[in-house]
C-alpha cells in the first residue's frame, strides 16, 4: 500500500495548515480558556469545503476522499482540537451518515446546508444509560399519523448548543431489541426539542457539549435516515467511519505536542547545555516521533481502505485506539520536557494533554476499540 501523499493531498494539507495557523491560532488560546465556540472560524471553515469534504459536489460538498479528510483534520487540530472535532463530526458522524442512508428529501434539505457549512450538525447516540453499550437506547419515537412523536434524553452531545440540526436515534419497536432502533433528523427549532446547559469541560472547551431532551418533539415522518429499525446499522457504519476522524484529530494533538516538545529543548538550557543535547531528552523525543509517525500510517492506511471501499472496521478501530492513546503520552511526555514551564497556561502543552485525554474516550472508549479488534480478528 502506497502512503505517498499526492500533489492534491498536499496542496489540500498545506491549505488547511495556512488557515488553521493565520485563522485559527491567534484567538485559540482566549477561546480555550473563556469556552468561546469560533463561529467565524467554522464558518470559514464551510467556505473553503472543510464541512463536507467527502460529500459529492452535487450534493453541496467538496467531492474530496477521506485521505483528503485526513490530511485536513491534523493540521486543523494541531493547532486548536477543539475546531477539530466540530470539523470531524459535521463530516463524519453527520454529512456521511445522510448522503449514505438518506433520502432523496434528506439529502436535498439537509445534507446540502450542512456540507456547504451553512449549517451545523450533531450526532446524538449516547444517553444516561447508553454509552459503550449503544443498544441500551431509552429513547422512543412512536409514529402518528405523518410524524414521529420522540421523548428521552441524550447527552454529551458535541457542537449539542449550536447546532442546526441533530442526527438522533430512538426506539421505534422496544419487542426488536437493537432491530428496533431508527434514525432521525431533528431539527433544533422543533417544538419539544430542549437543549441543556453547556458542560464545563476539561478539554476542547471552544467546543460545546450539552445534553438534549425530548419532550413530545414531533418529527415529519419523512426524516427518517433509511427505514425503521435500520438505526443501530446507521450509528455503527457511521461511527466507523468517524473513529477515522478522530484519530485524525489525535494525530494532530500528539504532532503538535512532538513539535512543542522539540522546539523547547533547542532552547532550554540545562548543565550549561540545551537540554536536546541530553539523552534522556532525546529518548523522549525519539519514542514521540516513532508513535506519531505509527499513527499516522494507521490513519492513512484505514482511510485509503475506505476510499477504496473495502472493510476497514478493524483498521478504524485501531487508528483511532493507537492515534488516541499516542496523543495522551506525547502531551504527558511534552509536559515532562518542558518542566515546571509545562503546567501553565503560557505553553500550550497543558492544553494538549487537556484536549488528547477525550480522544481515549468519544466515539468509542479504548476499551471498546479492543473489542472491535478482537471480534474482528476472531472471525
Amino acid at each position: 500500500m502506497n502512503f505517498e501523499l499526492t500533489d492534491e493531498h498536499k496542496a489540500i494539507k498545506d491549505a488547511a495548515k495556512d488557515f488553521a495557523e493565520n485563522e485559527i491560532a491567534p484567538t485559540s488560546v482566549e477561546r480555550d480558556i473563556k469556552a468561546v465556540f469560533p463561529f467565524e472560524i467554522i464558518k470559514k471553515l464551510g467556505e473553503l469545503g472543510f464541512m463536507g469534504m467527502m460529500v459529492s459536489q452535487d450534493r453541496g460538498g467538496a467531492g474530496m476522499d477521506t485521505v483528503s479528510y485526513v490530511v485536513a483534520l491534523e493540521e486543523i487540530s494541531k493547532v486548536d482540537a477543539s475546531v477539530g472535532v466540530i470539523m470531524s463530526v459535521n463530516n463524519s458522524l453527520v454529512c456521511y451518515g445522510l448522503e449514505e442512508y438518506g433520502s432523496d428529501h434528506i439529502k436535498e434539505n439537509y445534507l446540502k446546508p450542512l456540507a456547504s457549512g451553512q449549517k451545523l450538525g450533531a450526532f446524538c447516540l449516547s444517553e444516561p444509560e447508553a454509552g459503550s453499550d449503544a443498544t441500551a437506547q431509552k429513547s422512543t419515537a412512536e409514529l402518528h399519523g405523518d410524524h414521529y412523536i420522540l421523548n428521552g434524553m441524550k447527552n454529551f452531545i458535541t457542537s449539542g448548543v449550536n447546532a442546526d440540526y441533530y442526527v438522533m436515534q430512538a426506539v421505534t419497536d422496544k419487542s426488536k431489541g437493537y432491530k428496533g432502533i431508527s434514525t432521525f433528523l431533528v431539527e433544533k427549532a422543533y417544538e419539544g426539542v430542549e437543549v441543556g446547559k453547556k458542560e464545563d469541560k476539561l478539554g476542547i472547551r471552544s467546543s460545546d457539549t450539552c445534553s438534549i431532551g425530548l419532550n413530545n418533539a414531533k418529527v415529519p415522518k419523512e426524516n427518517i435516515i433509511g427505514e425503521e429499525g435500520m438505526g443501530f446499522k446507521v450509528a455503527m457504519t457511521t461511527l466507523n467511519g468517524g473513529r477515522i476522524g478522530i484519530a485524525a484529530q489525535a494525530l494532530g494533538i500528539a504532532q503538535a505536542s512532538l513539535e512543542a516538545a522539540v522546539q523547547y529543548s533547542k532552547e532550554r538550557k540545562a548543565f550549561d547545555a540545551p537540554i536536546a543535547n541530553l539523552q534522556a531528552i532525546q529518548f523522549k523525543l525519539a519514542d514521540m516521533c516513532m508513535n506519531v509517525e505509527a499513527a499516522r500510517l494507521l490513519t492513512l492506511q484505514a482511510a485509503r481502505k475506505k476510499d477504496n471501499n473495502q472493510n476497514y472496521i478493524r483498521e478504524a478501530a485501531q487508528c483511532k485506539l493507537f492515534a488516541s492513546e499516542v496523543a495522551v503520552k506525547n502531551a504527558l511526555e511534552a509536559i515532562q520536557i518542558h518542566g515546571g514551564y509545562g503546567y501553565v497556561r503560557e505553553y500550550l502543552v497543558e492544553r494538549f494533554l487537556r484536549d488528547a485525554k477525550i480522544t481515549e474516550i468519544y466515539e468509542g472508549t479504548s476499551e471498546i476499540q479492543r473489542l472491535v479488534i478482537a471480534r474482528e480478528i476472531l472471525k
